[in-house]
């Protein structure tokens, strides 16, 4: 591996404004990629520029962005053709909570919301950015999953049951790309000191979580050229690989 395994390649991460996506970001950065980094909040965008600037990487190119807005998904995977043709790593990290409340007590409007963010905006976003992930000579996709996606925790549903469904929409497209030099896997943070957690788990004390930056060396190695893997999820607390079974 050279200092720089990324080193003029442009890589994609949403909800890149803090947390798992903000070090992903910086980290993806000082392996030498330029960043097209993608959040709602211009203040937490232009401090993450600052920070890739400051640990001496390209600045980054900010995109103020809601990823519900489907159309706005569209422009950027047109912009991005019309600067360089090609993008070379996506991390999908852009995700929300929702309620924490019983299945019928849950608002229609907020689990609209949720399955807009967790699960259309991602595939949204697959239909935007495979035609230049298509024109990568190895192209990496990485969508952030849940432990939640399988343990369907009480009060937990509508995160749950988008998580669970992210997981078929990533397994898919893994399969349908299988025979391209494309490589599509899930990743699982797990407990990680960031401030959706906190918001699930308001009395947890959160010096005893990893920060982000642990997850994200690990989602650093999945967006490598040398990543081999597809149709897999990485499963961080375990430090393992999980295979999923496909019919023959």
């Amino acid at each position: 591996m050279t200092d720089k395994p990324l080193s003029g390649r442009i890589a994609c991460v949403t909800g890149a404004s803090r947390g798992i996506g903000k070090a992903t970001a910086l980290a993806l950065s000082a392996a030498g990629a330029h960043i097209v980094a993608v959040a709602r909040t211009q203040g937490g965008l232009e401090a993450l520029d600052d920070a890739v600037k400051a640990a001496g990487g390209e600045a980054a190119t900010l995109v103020p962005l809601d990823i519900r807005d489907g159309d706005g998904l569209d422009r950027l995977g047109l912009a991005i053709h019309e600067r360089w043709g090609r993008l070379d790593v996506l991390v999908a990290n852009g995700a929300i909570l929702g309620p924490i409340s019983p299945l019928g007590h849950v608002v229609p409007k907020e689990w609209d919301q949720v399955v807009a963010v967790n699960l259309t905006a991602q595939w949204r976003l697959i239909r935007s950015l495979d035609p230049l992930l298509q024109q990568s000579d190895a192209g990496r996709a990485v969508f952030v999953t849940s432990g939640a996606a399988t343990s369907c925790k009480p009060f937990w549903g509508p995160y749950s049951a988008t998580k669970a469904a992210l997981d078929a929409l990533a397994r898919t497209y893994a399969a349908e790309t299988e025979q391209t030099p494309i490589r599509v896997n899930l990743f699982n943070p797990g407990p990680i000191r960031t401030t959706m957690r906190a918001q699930a788990m308001p009395g947890e004390d959160p010096q005893t979580l990893e920060p982000p930056e642990a997850p994200a060396a690990a989602i650093l190695s999945m967006c490598l050229p040398s990543m081999t893997e597809t149709g897999r999820l990485y499963d961080y607390p375990a430090r393992a690989w999980k295979s999923f079974q496909r019919p023959a």
